[in-house]
């Protein structure tokens, strides 16, 4: 197995733009019952387990993680996979249907895929709240608009494939502490939810998660990890980002049935781990790269249609 990685602290002179998203303060929330929802909305986004979870109050319907697990800081952290542009995308066409998505349709996804679960009540006072809260974060955004640090940042491809290999010893020396020897995470003492998600594993996000697309998973990682780490001074190169996501996303986890996922391909992300594909390069390549050749690829096809 290769050595070679650098695993040791990157300092990085980075700064974030005066004009970059900040979420609202919490004093322009409302002092009325709305403004109590938007508080509900940001406890569920908090403590999804203690609601929704395998002992849930409202319903046992998920796998124990929490929303802000990969949504961090409750969907606020810059680069944290924030709630930024949630709301003010929707409705929208989702490539994934291939139909109009409503809000409410995308939290659905997120609790089959992310936390493996079952659709809550859609007209719910829970998922209600949950909109009102996203609304509230994203309330400073413009539709159609991203301002810098929204989402998760998108890492250049490499020239190479992902290596799994290099991506264990990245995770030996950054991640294992807080996730586990077998990725099994760190429960809180009441049992009831994960003060560390899983990462893999049969309580953790299964295979048709967005985080099981390579790209998003490395672009969490680099601006996160280990737990703290924010933009300006990020730890792991793009490389180490880009091996640790392939080596958490080659373990085993649960399966998600997804032949009807992307039914127009030209509409399916290059990473997508599973196949039918335009472009006849195979579902390794798809899964873990190198992805500049399938990125070609796409564009000769598009541009001869």
């Amino acid at each position: 197995m290769s050595r070679n990685v650098n695993t040791k602290t990157i300092k990085q002179a980075k700064a974030i733009p005066a004009d970059a998203w900040k979420s609202p303060e919490d004093s322009t929330i409302p002092a009325d019952e709305y403004g109590q929802m938007i508080r509900y909305g940001r406890e569920l986004v908090k403590n999804t387990a203690k609601y929704f979870g395998p002992n849930g109050s409202v319903a046992r319907i998920s796998n124990g993680m929490n929303c802000q697990n990969c949504h961090l800081e409750a969907g606020t952290k810059t680069f944290g996979n924030n709630y930024s542009i949630f709301f003010a995308s929707y409705p929208k066409k989702s490539a994934r249907s291939g139909k109009m998505a409503e809000a409410t349709e995308r939290i659905a996804d997120c609790f089959q895929r992310s936390l493996n679960g079952k659709v809550p009540d859609l007209s719910g006072k829970e998922v209600k709240a949950m909109l009102a809260y996203m609304q509230w974060v994203g309330s400073e955004q413009e539709k159609g608009k991203k301002a810098f640090g929204s989402g998760t940042e998108k890492l250049n491809y490499m020239d190479r494939a992902a290596d799994p290999e290099k991506g264990l010893i990245v995770y030996q020396n950054k991640c294992l502490s807080c996730h586990g020897q077998h990725g099994e995470g760190i429960k809180s003492a009441d049992q009831l939810a994960f003060v560390y998600p899983p990462l893999w594993g049969p309580q953790s996000y299964n295979d048709g998660a967005g985080m099981y697309r390579l790209s998003n998973f490395a672009g969490f990682v680099k601006n996160n990890m280990p737990y703290g780490v924010t933009y300006p001074d990020a730890q792991l190169t793009d490389e180490e980002s880009w091996d640790v996501a392939a080596f958490v996303n080659t373990q085993p986890r649960p399966h998600k049935e997804q032949k009807e996922d992307y039914p127009d391909r030209s509409k399916k992300p290059i990473d997508a781990p599973y196949g039918p594909y335009l472009d006849g390069f195979t579902e390794q390549q798809h899964k873990y790269g190198p992805f500049p050749p399938i990125v070609m690829a796409l564009k000769d096809i598009a541009s001869n249609h």
